[in-house]
């Protein structure tokens, strides 16, 4: 069996207040963040947090239905480059994220893992529904309020709380454009 779920990130500024959050359905699907990070935290974090939800069903498939480029193209393409290079990118310079990164690299082993871009804001339920998560998350971290945190994966065990706190002094990342 194959476990299908959306994982997306919210900031609200970029730094700002973020949010990130995965769906499986309605009645499984987390959430959390941070008072400051970027974006690109948020999306990684979301990943990050389903691999660890699922790793006691690791036997199974698992599709990740993602609307950030970044996470799919670092997870998929560029991170064996970079661990190559000791976490540098072809430019010299260090990769952003390398603490999340890192962390995905070790989740993923010996997973089956599949993920499949979809079109953020475009009316995917999954997507619209971890989209919906996460930015609530951003809005309570902007309001200074415990977000909602989610019931998790159905019959796993309660995950601690995000062991990534994002610097402080977090800056946007260059964009790809």
């Amino acid at each position: 069996m194959t476990i299908t779920a959306a994982a997306d990130g919210s900031a609200l500024g970029n730094p700002g207040p973020a949010g990130w959050a995965w769906v499986v359905d309605e009645s499984q699907w987390r959430a959390g963040g941070w008072p400051r990070a970027t974006n690109n935290q948020g999306e990684l974090m979301a990943v990050l947090d389903l691999l660890r939800a699922t790793a006691d069903r690791a036997d199974e498939g698992l599709h990740i239905l993602c609307d950030s480029q970044y996470v799919i193209n670092s997870v998929t393409q560029w991170m064996p480059g970079w661990k190559r290079r000791g976490w540098r990118k072809a430019d010299g310079k260090p990769v952003l994220n390398r603490e999340l990164l890192e962390q995905l690299d070790e989740a993923l082993a010996g997973r089956q893992v599949k993920f499949e871009w979809v079109k953020g804001h475009a009316g995917h339920p999954l997507n619209e529904a971890a989209d919906d998560r996460a930015r609530a998350a951003a809005t309570a971290y902007r309001d200074a309020r415990d977000p909602e945190r989610g019931p998790g994966l159905a019959g796993a065990a309660p995950l601690p709380q995000a062991e990534f706190e994002p610097e402080a002094s977090a800056e946007a990342p260059p964009t790809l454009f």
